[in-house]
């Protein structure tokens, strides 16, 4: 299990070299870390608030769950198609001017959003403006710069606190978001999320700069695109993080409803969430820890196994509020664990240099599973009047993500062109 890297890592942890036309010697990597972690409260932060107006704003307006599921579907899937775009404009002129072109759409979605009265409305702010600014804002963006700040021994840790403090935002902005919802209405609370997304912008400095790895021959995009295309490795990947999608997002924004309909007060499921994200501040800086010491992969599929039995266990037992709780620490030490060891594989496998974009493609996956995650409880609770088909899915695809991360391949695949070996 132990993860000896291979001498090639070289490629990996060779120096950065700063963009000529706009040398900063300000942004240390410790710089980077703390912007780029906060980068990540907010937009990661904002992102798991719908759950908290699906009641308040379809009961309102008269939309159908499937209406709101819908636009919270778009917008995952936005994200997901919009990734590897803001990754590549990333990779090739900076990551500051793409967070802060995200942070404006992201403000400017969130607005729109507050005002909007008809189904139509919220799919295109809620959807799709929305959806592009967590693009730009997002984990693939960030934690790209994050790894490359950093040499190799701390990259897996690196991404690891990213991740931790991707889940803090959740943690923080779940019970903030309610609590603007109880002493104002979900208008304001938008409003609010609205003006917390524009903080962004100034944090974006931080993020700035074009860094290079400066080593050997140098790829061209369409290269990169291609390598990583005829790679076994990256389709696996990429149905792996599919299932990560599937349930993250459906948990994150059906679970406060679903607990209201088994006759829970509406503040459990706003906690139980946010005990989620407290969970995953540990998970996910202990699996980036792991990921710098053992097999990425065996890490990956234990943790998709994991969540198929907590899933599981919850379902079969009787409910009670304890219960939820403990469900939720559980699954929530799971959340986002992936994120670090994915794009940490995607980082070893590929480089550096198209980090951002690779690990958006990847993404994508995880975001095709996302609308589905959403869309589909939407639609099975219409139809149904009740979740369990979803959870059903929901616990099929953790056996599935389990067994398709075996067969992946973790070495450099710069290392087995060379020796001639087939990727």
């Amino acid at each position: 299990m132990t993860n000896t890297a291979p001498p090639s890592e070289i490629i990996l942890s060779a120096p950065l070299v700063e963009t000529p036309t706009a040398p900063c010697n300000w942004r240390t990597p410790a710089i980077i870390l703390a912007c780029g972690c906060a980068v990540l409260v907010i937009s990661m932060g904002l992102r798991a608030t719908p759950g908290i107006f699906l009641k308040p704003m379809t009961q309102a307006n008269g939309w159908s769950r499937e209406a709101f599921s819908l636009a919270i579907a778009l917008q995952n899937l936005i994200w997901g198609l919009a990734s590897p775009f803001f990754g590549a404009v990333a990779d090739r002129y900076g990551a500051g001017r793409t967070v802060v072109t995200g942070a404006i759409l992201y403000a400017l979605g969130l607005a729109w959003m507050a005002f909007s009265q008809t189904a139509a409305d919220l799919t295109l702010s809620a959807g799709i403006v929305v959806g592009l600014g967590i693009s730009g804002t997002a984990t693939g963006v960030v934690m790209a710069v994050m790894a490359r700040a950093v040499g190799s021994g701390k990259r897996s840790l690196a991404l690891g606190l990213g991740g931790a403090f991707a889940s803090m935002g959740q943690f923080v902005m779940l019970p903030l978001g309610q609590a603007w919802i109880d002493a104002w209405d979900w208008h304001v609370s938008l409003l609010l999320h609205a003006a917390m997304a524009t903080l962004i912008v100034p944090l974006a400095a931080g993020l700035a700069g074009k860094a290079l790895v400066d080593t050997g021959p140098q790829q061209s995009i369409s290269e990169a695109l291609l390598q990583a295309g005829r790679d076994k490795t990256f389709h696996l990947l990429f149905w792996g993080y599919f299932v990560c999608g599937f349930q993250v997002v459906f948990i994150a924004l059906h679970f406060p409803s679903f607990l209201v309909d088994k006759g829970f007060p509406a503040n459990l499921g706003v906690h139980a969430i946010a005990l989620v994200g407290l969970f995953n501040i540990f998970g996910s800086f202990l699996s980036g820890w792991l990921g710098g010491r053992y097999v990425k992969k065996y890490l990956l599929s234990g943790i998709y196994f994991s969540r198929g039995v907590v899933i599981a266990v919850f379902l079969l037992l009787p409910m009670t509020t304890a219960s939820v709780y403990v469900f939720s620490a559980f699954i929530g030490f799971l959340w986002l664990s992936t994120v670090p060891l994915t794009n940490g594989l995607v980082g070893y496998r590929y480089g550096l240099r198209y980090m951002a974009m690779l690990t958006g493609l990847v993404f994508f996956g995880h975001q095709i599973g996302a609308f589905l995650g959403a869309w589909l409880g939407g639609v099975i609770y219409d139809r149904t009047g009740s979740y369990d088909m979803a959870w059903t899915f929901a616990i099929g695809l953790s056996a599935f993500a389990a067994l398709v991360h075996l067969p992946i391949r973790e070495e450099p695949l710069a290392s087995r062109q060379t020796q001639g070996a087939p990727a």
